[in-house]
């Protein structure tokens, strides 16, 4: 009975072995896309009051200019137009119910938009759809099974067989959670290649301006729709029919939650058809108080927090906008040398905050900016990806970058 017990455990030993990959999870492609409605941010307080019939309201007016202009942001892309929002009053009226109609729309928002960024990774990533075996869809928009990871599917053009996950509601921590559960998926599951597809459609969050929130108004001038993407697998096929380049290589992920701030970030689907999300002014201080602990512990078990080499300068940077006043308190934590956080002010600027996709579109540039050798971490091989989501909740994933893209 003994010999017998040690067989089948060293069976499922091998067994268990052979399922998993040899090393870690890495980006193989990256794809990103926006609605064609952009709206600059200087015109945006003018567009915003005519189509939610509140011009009446001038000195609301003139606070929200005030704030796109104190915002960082330059353009904004939305998948509802004054067409969209003309045609249906319900969405510009709380007296009436509007959640049908909202999720209607995005409901063939999200999908389109996340199939439209996946096109481009998987184009980048230079394998064939079907050789796809995970799908991680997350996404804001929506409250429906099937969801936006069926439709996708369909679109791409992905095997029957293809293992779906959906999440949902996890804000501006959405690409991140997404990039975590896909590299568990990756290093546990040897061969597979995990399609990761974030979609933001804001048309949720979209509501006439009130003089009783100015939270409201300031979520107004900040969201914005896109969708990115990212083929995630480990040990990259090296053949001439399967060449697979890393870009990234997710060395490790964590997650906390600071204690007490269950309330700080906040997103609710009410019965007026709003994803009702709040913000606390305190974030941008609880980061600032937090993130250099939460990091370190995240870091120091690698050996990767050395003084000599420069501490947090050391590294490279890709954090998720969720606004300036955000990414100041990151750089003012960890010291941050001017032009760190480069690539994620510049995503703000051209994108807004496309909750859980901006995050791939930072990579994104990153990634360009060391192959055109404009960023100052270039020399970094190591880096930080990190975003904040309801919670309070850090996410992080270090990388490590590989040599064979800058030389593209």
């Amino acid at each position: 009975m003994a010999r017998s017990s040690a067989h089948s455990a060293s069976v499922l030993h091998d067994i268990h072995q052979r399922q998993r990959a040899d090393g870690p999870a890495a980006m193989l492609g990256i794809g990103t896309a926006n609605p064609t409605n952009c709206v600059l941010q200087d015109q945006f307080a003018d567009w915003f009051f005519r189509v939610t019939k509140s011009e009446h309201l001038a000195e609301l007016k003139a606070k929200t200019k005030k704030i796109c202009d104190k915002s960082g942001i330059t353009k904004r892309y939305f998948y509802h137009t004054e067409e969209i929002i003309s045609g249906h009053p319900e969405l510009i009226n709380g007296a009436l119910p509007s959640l049908t109609t909202r999720l209607g729309i995005i409901e063939d928002a999200a999908p389109k938009l996340a199939a439209e960024a996946a096109t481009r990774a998987i184009a980048d990533w230079g394998r064939p759809a079907a050789d796809i075996t995970h799908l991680v869809v997350a996404t804001n928009s929506g409250a429906s099974e099937p969801g936006a990871d069926l439709r996708p599917a369909g679109l791409l053009g992905l095997r029957p067989t293809v293992r779906r996950t959906l999440l949902y509601l996890h804000g501006c921590s959405a690409g991140l959670v997404a990039l975590r559960v896909a590299k568990d998926i990756a290093e546990n599951n040897r061969g597979a290649r995990v399609l990761v597809a974030c979609a933001q459609a804001e048309l949720l969050l979209f509501c006439p301006p009130d003089e009783s929130r100015l939270d409201v108004v300031v979520a107004m001038t900040l969201f914005s729709d896109g969708a990115g993407a990212v083929i995630v697998g480990a040990n990259p096929a090296s053949s001439p029919m399967a060449m697979e380049r890393p870009i990234f290589h997710m060395v490790s992920a964590s997650q906390t939650t600071l204690p007490g701030t269950d309330q700080a970030v906040v997103m609710n689907l009410r019965e007026n058809g709003l994803l009702d999300s709040h913000l606390s002014v305190e974030v941008p201080t609880l980061v600032q108080g937090s993130i250099n602990k939460c990091l370190a512990d995240t870091l120091a078990p690698l050996g990767l927090l050395n003084a000599s080499d420069g501490g947090w300068n050391g590294l490279f940077w890709a954090l998720h906008p969720g606004g300036g006043a955000i990414l100041d308190s990151y750089e003012a934590a960890l010291g941050l040398e001017p032009g760190k956080l480069a690539a994620s002010r510049h995503v703000l600027s051209e994108y807004g905050n496309m909750m859980g996709a901006t995050i791939i579109f930072v990579l994104d540039e990153i990634r360009q900016r060391r192959r055109r050798c404009h960023d100052d971490g270039k020399d970094c091989q190591w880096g930080v990806l990190s975003g904040l989501g309801p919670g309070l909740t850090i996410e992080t994933i270090v990388l490590h970058v590989t040599d064979s893209q800058d030389e593209n």
